[in-house]
């Protein structure tokens, strides 16, 4: 009811008044947030483009066949796609252990590069792994690198001081995750879809996303892919300006969703992480490993128990998220920059991430 009335009062900067109540550590009145797990209300089914994806191809994706996955949309926010966790068991395992172990390694780009020494950065994992096995449940122990990471980037590097990506500061996107993205956008419609810049988020349960709006790529007509995995977080998805107030939505382990037409340039944050909501260290969707005989071609691959340990103790209290986005239309171009090499980084980590020692939340700029 307190997040009802607050969105009644409208106003100035309404979403920052949302956000600041879910932001609360002791906010227990969720009864506002859309749970896609059981849909109603303002949540409808939608229509998913299943002739455009063999089954084939998503089982070499890690996911389900089309047909079983279940959609949903918002209304009020056209073009706003939400897919429930449509990934075939212990497939989500192979993208959390690329996000820890593969995509924060050179030449791919960390908050980590703003303060550290290039040497020192070059092997997060192998640096990070037996001291996160070890550790126990006490906060007062000190954080491996791989728990201070807070972001990366991958394809075009985003220009934290520009706000922009430029040809001049580009890296090969990953191809696996490129394979993932071109399904789950050919699903939702967007077929010729290009996986061209990426950036991870890797979140605590202090952590929050500030409010922001994606606009940096040239191409808006292209959707915004985002994948989640790991404890879950309120997400909060508004309008087109800040006064306008945010509805606030769950996501969980697995969840996907999909920004796009209209909701391609909503403003949008993420005020708090949660437990998942089962009430086990881990969301049961990651206990178990993925089928022994994948098929041929497939992107997926298994981790050895040693590998999963590490990445099970890290999620026991974080959450990661992949948003996937194309920057160029076909045959286009960056325009001419003058007087920037393109490889400026972001003045602070907390300017893009915030956590529960900011005074104030500062607006997001990615």
């Amino acid at each position: 009811e307190m997040a009802a009335a607050l969105t009644r009062e409208g106003g100035e900067d309404a979403f920052r008044r949302l956000f600041r109540f879910y932001r609360q550590r002791d906010a227990s009145d969720l009864r506002g947030v859309v749970d896609f797990s059981a849909p109603g209300g303002q949540v409808f089914r939608s229509q998913l483009s299943i002739s455009s994806v063999s089954d084939q191809d998503a089982y070499r994706a890690g996911l389900q066949p089309v047909s079983q996955w279940k959609a949903y949309g918002l209304s009020g926010y056209p073009g706003f796609i939400f897919i429930p966790n449509p990934f075939l068991p212990g497939c989500q395992r192979h993208w959390v252990k690329q996000c820890l172990k593969l995509y924060p390694e050179k030449p791919n780009v960390c908050n980590l590069d703003l303060h550290m020494a290039p040497e020192k950065t070059t092997d997060l994992w192998g640096q990070s792994k037996e001291q996160l096995r070890r550790k126990g449940s006490s906060k007062w122990e000190p954080r491996s690198l791989l728990e201070k990471l807070r972001w990366v980037t991958l394809g075009y590097h985003y220009n934290w001081e520009t706000k922009k990506y430029s040809a001049n500061h580009h890296t090969p996107f990953p191809s696996d995750l490129a394979f993932l993205s071109e399904q789950v956008a050919a699903a939702c419609g967007f077929r010729g879809f290009q996986a061209q810049a990426g950036i991870l988020n890797y979140y605590h349960f202090d952590s929050s996303l500030g409010i922001h709006v994606d606009e940096s790529e040239l191409d808006h007509s292209r959707p915004l892919l985002s994948f989640s995995f790991g404890q879950s977080s309120i997400f909060l998805l508004g309008g087109l300006k800040r006064e306008e107030a945010p509805t606030a939505m769950f996501m969980h382990s697995g969840d996907i969703m999909v920004m796009s037409g209209f909701s391609r340039l909503l403003y949008h944050a993420v005020p708090r992480v949660l437990p998942n909501p089962e009430g086990t260290a881990l969301p049961l969707c990651l206990n178990q490993a993925p089928s022994s005989d994948l098929p041929v071609g497939s992107v997926i691959e298994h981790s050895s128990d040693e590998d999963w340990q590490v990445c099970a103790k890290y999620l026991q209290s974080s959450r990661i998220n992949m948003t996937i986005r194309q920057v160029l239309a076909e045959g286009q171009k960056f325009p001419e920059e003058s007087g920037t090499n393109g490889k400026g980084q972001a003045p602070s980590e907390d300017s893009y991430h915030e956590n529960s020692k900011a005074k104030r939340h500062k607006p997001n700029t990615v």
